[in-house]
């Protein structure tokens, strides 16, 4: 069920503090986390504490949510000085998605390059 934590979810492993992760921010709705696997000097991953399999789900089951991950995406952004920066959120397997949690990914630190891949 959406907004229910998961068992076999690595996110909300996270989320529940079973599974350790570098934590940059946290709310009362979102936690922030470095990426195990950066993809850029600065490379974090902000993440609605409750479930929801991707960006579209948590959209329209919660849009309040949404909107807390993009503002905790400005605010990691902020603390990690981004003069600039990139907001990206895979939704399904053909676009990179691997975890099954909505995440925004905060990448920043080099230029990026346009398109993505």
């Amino acid at each position: 069920m959406a907004g229910e934590p998961q068992d076999d979810c690595l996110f909300c492993k996270i989320v529940a503090g079973r599974i350790p992760a570098t934590v940059v921010r946290e709310t009362d709705t979102t936690l922030a986390f470095r990426d195990i696997n950066p993809q850029a000097p600065t490379h974090v991953l902000v993440i609605p504490k409750a479930h929801h399999k991707d960006a579209a789900a948590l959209a329209a089951a919660a849009p309040d949510v949404a909107a807390d991950v993009l503002r905790e995406t400005q605010a990691v952004a902020e603390e990690e000085k981004l003069d600039s920066y990139r907001i990206v959120f895979n939704t399904g397997s053909g676009a990179g998605q691997t975890v099954w949690h909505a995440h925004a990914h905060v990448l920043g630190g080099r230029g990026l390059q346009w398109p993505p891949g």
